[in-house]
């Protein structure tokens, strides 16, 4: 808790930000505080419920004084800091990181990357055609989620929501050095043996689409998914007494997907396996094998005929 001031107040910061003063509570970050006059800096690996871990360095602004750029996310507003969101320098180190990004990752499902490649010019083809690239084939190995790593910006967002932050499972962590780092689990196992609990909680961090339920792959795999005839319905969830908030997403008449809001104050965005997986029973039609966790997937991506590789 801040300590109050004299007035009765609880500490405050005051600061400049492009050239607007700014009055914020001691311990806000400079993302935040920019955030709450309306303006808005671009972010890849920050989320609303993980510690910022200052990886992608998009959010990069300029503080005077300050020899190198600072993190947005994750640097507080000090007292009579003054912060430039925009400048040369800015604008370069941001064009640089979705220039080296668009090179070797596929961000062809996360949000606004195409506006911001307009904004700060970047050519996504700058390294030409032979750049290395993180491309790999997509892991289908349980019938729940799927993994598809070609999209993953190692945000460490799904490990450390599976880890000390929030589920306390730790099955997956950053394997290998330099380019190939990666997201593993442990000795690289299939996730049905490790110690998966299938919370979902990492789909639900992840801003790239590296990690997505079945449903929802089934369904862009087959052209079908389609945000503009989905709704959002928030509501709770049956399964036992805590009353964890759900937001389902449906389409056609058929749940395709499940989220929790990430101010809700039992859940935080997080779910167990049946609030985030288990609602087949009402759909109102028998479970078909691309959305059901009983029943196997079809056959996907060269998978075996169960859906499980490598068996």
């Amino acid at each position: 808790m801040n300590p109050l001031s004299d007035d009765g107040r609880s500490d405050r910061v005051t600061a400049t930000i492009d050239g607007t003063a700014v009055e914020v509570r001691a311990g806000t970050t400079i993302l935040q505080a920019y955030r709450d006059t309306g303006g808005d800096i671009p972010t890849l690996c920050f989320g609303d419920t993980i510690t910022p871990k200052n990886a992608c360095r998009l959010c990069v602004v300029d503080v005077e004084g300050s020899r190198a750029l600072v993190p947005a996310c994750s640097r507080p507003l000090e007292p009579e800091m003054v912060v430039r969101t925009r400048s040369e320098r800015v604008d370069h180190a941001r064009r640089m990181v979705l220039e080296l990004l668009g090179s070797s990752v596929d961000l062809s499902l996360t949000e606004h990357v195409a506006e911001w490649n307009d904004e700060y010019g970047v050519d996504v083809g700058r390294y030409g055609h032979r750049a290395a690239t993180v491309a790999e084939p997509v892991k289908i190995d349980n019938d729940l989620y799927v993994r598809d790593y070609s999209k993953c910006i190692l945000c460490y967002q799904c490990v450390d929501a599976c880890g000390e932050q929030w589920q306390q499972s730790f099955v997956i962590a950053i394997a290998g050095r330099g380019f190939d780092a990666h997201v593993s689990t442990e000795n690289d196992v299939a996730l049905p043996d490790s110690a998966c609990v299938y919370c979902g909680n990492c789909i639900q961090v992840c801003p790239t689409g590296a990690l997505m339920p079945t449903t929802e792959f089934d369904l862009r795999a087959a052209g079908a998914w389609d945000p503009e005839r989905q709704s959002a319905t928030e509501t709770i969830c049956g399964f036992c007494g805590v009353g964890c908030g759900l937001v389902l997403h449906v389409q056609d008449d058929r749940i395709v997907r499940v989220d929790s809001p990430a101010d809700n104050p039992i859940t935080h965005g997080n779910l167990c396996i049946k609030g985030r997986f288990g609602f087949q029973h009402v759909q109102h039609r028998p479970a078909e094998a691309s959305d059901s966790p009983t029943e196997p997937p079809l056959d996907r991506q060269g998978s075996g005929q169960d859906g499980r590789a490598g068996e």
